[in-house]
């Protein structure tokens, strides 16, 4: 019997994941940090209670939960409290900004935009954490079979590096 590989999302993070038959990867999320919507909230949380309890499910958070206390931070919490309450396998990866895709809520294609439209914008004297796609994938590809949680940090670069390095290409 063959068994379905699941990849519950299709956005940047989904769009690169491998296939696993191991793993259901979670990448339906609310991925706005700014998102002041609760229904959006609400709707991650019941499509994640949807999934196959008994199957690994891998579930994408945020290491802002580290540093910030808005209502998406928030939401991560919650949502890793749901996963392990409600699922007996699980590996909760939490990510910083990815530095991929074409999502234009992410920091690196927000201040692209910006850029190309000619606009100007404050540049704070603060640290993001960025990860590549390579560097992303390598760390996906090393999910173990057991429960875990992985902290992927990428690159911390301050916000004038990532907008020299990253958003003038």
């Amino acid at each position: 019997m063959k068994i379905d590989m699941p990849i519950i999302g299709n956005g940047d993070i989904a769009s690169v994941l491998p296939e696993r038959e191991d793993l259901v990867f979670f990448a339906s999320g609310v991925s706005n940090s700014q998102e002041k919507r609760r229904s959006e909230y609400e709707r991650e949380k019941a499509l994640l209670l949807s999934q196959d309890r008994h199957r690994h499910i891998v579930y994408f958070g945020s290491l802002c939960i580290f540093y910030t206390d808005t209502l998406y931070a928030q939401h991560k919490k919650r949502m890793e409290k749901v996963i392990k309450e409600n699922f007996k396998h699980y590996t909760i990866v939490r990510l910083g900004n990815i530095a991929f895709g074409k999502n234009p809520h992410t920091l690196i294609n927000f201040f692209r935009a910006k850029i190309e439209k000619g606009e100007s914008f404050e540049i704070k004297d603060t640290y993001r954490y960025i990860i590549d796609k390579e560097e992303f994938l390598h760390w996906v590809n090393m999910i173990p079979t057991w429960n875990c949680e992985m902290n992927l940090t990428g690159r911390r670069m301050s916000i004038q590096q990532i907008i020299d390095e990253l958003c003038k290409r």
